[in-house]
């Protein structure tokens, strides 16, 4: 069980059989020596077993010394495997915490070479004092601990607890002490803990560096970052990805000059499109007939093909320059597909001098052979070709590795156009603050720290073998019910794989699970493959990442048709809900689940269960106000008198009646007409030249924001870009959308750029 008591002690374990042994020689001199460990204000843990050895280091990453012993158990070749298997686990999950080997001087010709590697001392029990030994261990957890934290973390941790100090500056509350003054305030501080305001320090404190000059233990952190990311340079950013992505469009565009832009794109790209009065041109990726969206086919990437969509820009007149100067591509994108980001560096090397990866959710891509090829701070930065483009990356360390909410990372390898790290920093200044929370820093760097050596590697692992693991599970258990022409939900991902033993295609569910969590090519999306429906797939392309599980309803066969019956995801997401299960994301047949490195077999056991859970209630029609009570309670005229199955099937009706699939894919897979660049249109929304319009007067207006609908969350209009006439597919999705909310209260899509007012959404466009 994890414990999280941030005033347990110290812990060390002690491997031995002769612990529940205090009759003989070695069993008194292990119990003596535990005595003698708790002396010195240590937590022993006692393992009997070689097997409880190995599950605790698995389990238990407090541990700061561990002793094992060579002689335990039979003390003969099998034994001492046993032994080597766990100093090998002990390796696998830390490399440089002590490790003490006991034995008998009499089997000293036992011991062997792979088991000294891997230890740090020996200790002959039966001839020195438990109280030597003692010290020598505490001698070696203090090297530990001194080596332990990354160089900001382990600054801030010396000055809030070396140094209690008086201050007369910032933060007003004092270290907390102003919390302490209400009632009000103490609970804060007893819910966040007193060292969360300790640490929170004012940037007088010159010996914690600064973030916005980069120096002190802030700049050392930065270049620790870049060792571990593989960069020439990386930028700790306490504004989340939006800030990054921020910081490097402003350094490296200027105002219309011609930039290529994927169209799946963060609302922060758009921004930054605003902020630098960029002039884009739109790749646009393909969506499937489940709403995902996936891959730029690659031809789009040729140069031959950015010359044509410049050439036929309408506003290429305004453009400094007939060149582009930087792309910007999302890889990889929210559901997890990733490009083979060597071939797309290779491609827009030819029209652009910096390329930027959005990275968002991709920052453990370096960290696990599953990515080879696939993100962009590829081998080793000495390695870089100077004469290639300056590559940014930018990744939210809190999003899928360990962080607190807002850390972020740029990382730089410069290549022909370098960056200049004083005019560079003009612009991290602009998105960053002079008030930075310290801990934010903190988390940021131990977010690189745990991927540092070969423990990166194992976790990233870990979490793709629990979503593997899971993968596996549904699609048995779909399989299960298909033998008994029952339906049930199953993985989005590939529904054969060739397997390594025959050769032969074999079911998914069949499939080894080892192969599954090492083989990547189990991953690639192939031309042809009716289970992704995207075409134009050149070799090796894009991958599936195992981590990012789509739980995919039923309800759209083999030929993008909607069938007889389905489930729409939206009725499952609030079932999950219901439960205390929140997914990342719901489209109109899938809900996305990510592993991240804090999922734990219970938490997906749990939501099988409630997919269990919920066939059982829609196979019933249970009445709403007994499986959703929520939603019923909410809106009681609308749910009340009907069941789960009822529901779904009103709004799986309506769905195929008004080709809502159809409309999206219809939407954005096509331009509308940019009439304003963004920054422009921008400028204008600000001066108050603009009106605010309900929806149904949108047609032929020029929109003077962003409209995005949530799913799939990426633009259907930018700033600037005209709403097309009556039957355009942006005005008809749109208008979709906002009778889709009117029917069906409770399951509302996202409008973001839209306004709800007097029961109608509104938008701002430019005044005509």
């Amino acid at each position: 069980m994890i414990n999280l008591d941030i005033n347990e002690q110290s812990k060390i374990m002690v491997v031995s059989s002769h612990v529940c042994n205090p009759t003989t020689a070695n069993g008194r001199a292990f119990t003596e020596l535990i005595d003698a460990l708790k002396k010195n204000n240590f937590a022993v843990i006692p393992a009997a077993t070689i097997q409880d050895g190995i599950a605790t280091v698995s389990s238990d990453s407090s541990l700061c010394c561990i002793f094992v012993d060579w002689t335990s158990g039979d003390n003969n070749a099998e034994s001492h495997e046993q032994v080597s298997e766990l100093l090998r686990e002990i390796r696998r999950h830390n490399v440089t915490i002590p490790v003490l080997l006991t034995a008998e001087y009499s089997s000293i010709d036992t011991l062997t070479l792979e088991a000294m590697k891997l230890a740090d001392e020996f200790v002959w029990m039966l001839e020195d004092t438990v109280g030597f030994i003692a010290s020598r261990a505490n001698s070696l957890i203090k090297k530990y601990y001194a080596q332990l934290l990354p160089p900001f973390t382990r600054a801030l941790f010396q000055y809030t607890q070396e140094s209690p100090e008086y201050s007369w500056t910032t933060p007003g509350h004092q270290g907390g002490v102003a919390f302490t003054k209400t009632a009000a305030g103490r609970e804060l501080i007893n819910f966040l803990g007193e060292n969360l305001f300790r640490s929170d320090l004012g940037v007088e404190r010159t010996v914690l560096g600064s973030l916005l000059d980069h120096t002190g233990a802030i700049k050392e952190s930065e270049e620790y970052a870049a060792t571990v990311f593989g960069a020439h340079q990386s930028y700790c950013v306490l504004t989340g990805t939006s800030g990054s992505n921020r910081i490097i469009m402003n350094a490296v565009i200027g105002e219309k000059e011609i930039i290529i832009c994927d169209r799946n794109c963060h609302k922060s790209i758009e921004q930054g499109l605003i902020m630098t009065g960029a002039l884009p041109i739109y790749l646009i990726p393909q969506r499937n007939r489940y709403g995902i969206i996936g891959p730029i086919p690659k031809d789009q990437f040729q140069p031959e093909y950015i010359q044509q969509i410049i050439d036929e820009h309408p506003l290429k007149e305004n453009a400094t320059d007939s060149q582009p100067v930087y792309a910007v591509v999302t890889n990889s994108t929210y559901d997890g597909i990733c490009y083979h980001s060597e071939q797309v560096e290779d491609l827009l090397a030819k029209s652009v001098d910096q390329i930027h990866f959005d990275e968002a959710w991709f920052a453990y891509a370096r960290f696990n052979p599953m990515y080879k090829h696939r993100y962009s701070m590829r081998g080793e930065p000495d390695d870089f070709d100077s004469n290639s483009p300056t590559i940014f990356a930018t990744q939210s360390t809190h999003k899928m590795l360990a962080a607190l909410s807002q850390s972020s990372y740029i990382h730089i390898r410069n290549g022909r156009k370098p960056i200049e790290h004083s005019r560079f920093n003009e612009s991290y200044m602009m998105q960053s603050t002079t008030s930075p929370l310290y801990p934010l820093i903190a988390t940021n760097e131990i977010g690189a720290a745990m991927m540092d050596g070969p423990q990166g590697q194992r976790l990233i692992q870990s979490a793709i073998n629990e979503a593997v693991d899971f993968r596996l599970t549904l699609a048995k258990t779909h399989h299960e019910f298909k033998q008994k022409n029952d339906w049930f939900f199953s993985p989005w991902n590939a529904r054969e794989i060739i397997s390594s033993n025959s050769g032969k295609l074999i079911p998914f569910h069949e499939a080894n699970r080892e192969q599954l969590a090492n083989d990547p090519s189990c991953w690639v999306l192939k031309e042809g493959d009716k289970w992704h429906g995207f075409k134009n797939l050149s070799e090796e392309w894009c991958l599936l990442d195992p981590m990012k599980v789509g739980i995919l309803c039923p309800g759209m066969n083999d030929n993008d048709e909607l069938m007889e019956n389905g489930i729409p995801a939206e009725i499952l997401s609030a079932y999950l809900s219901q439960h205390d299960i929140v997914p990342a994301r719901t489209t109109d047949f899938i809900v996305l689940c990510q592993f991240t490195l804090g999922v734990t077999k219970g938490k997906w056991g749990t939501l099988l269960n409630v997919l269990l859970s919920f066939k059982r209630h829609y196979d019933a029609n249970t009445p709403l106000k007994q499986c959703l009570p929520k939603l019923t309670k909410q809106y009681p005229p609308n749910y009340q008198d009907i069941g789960l199955k009822d529901i779904s099937d009103e709004m799986f009706r309506y769905m195929k009646e008004y080709e809502m699939d159809i409309e999206q894919t219809r939407s954005f897979n096509q331009l509308p007409n940019i009439v304003k660049l963004p920054r422009q249109a921008f400028l204008d929304h600000m001066a108050g030249r603009t009106e605010h319009i309900p929806l149904s007067k949108l047609t032929g207006r020029i929109s003077a924001v962003g409209v995005i609908p949530y799913p799939p969350g990426i633009p259907i209009i930018m700033p600037g870009e005209s709403f097309g006439d009556e039957n355009s597919p942006w005005l008809q999705y749109i208008r979709q959308i906002a009778e889709w909310n009117k029917r069906f209260p409770g399951f509302e899509k996202i409008l973001e750029g839209a306004e709800m007012i007097n029961g109608e959404h509104h938008v701002w466009v430019l005044k005509e």
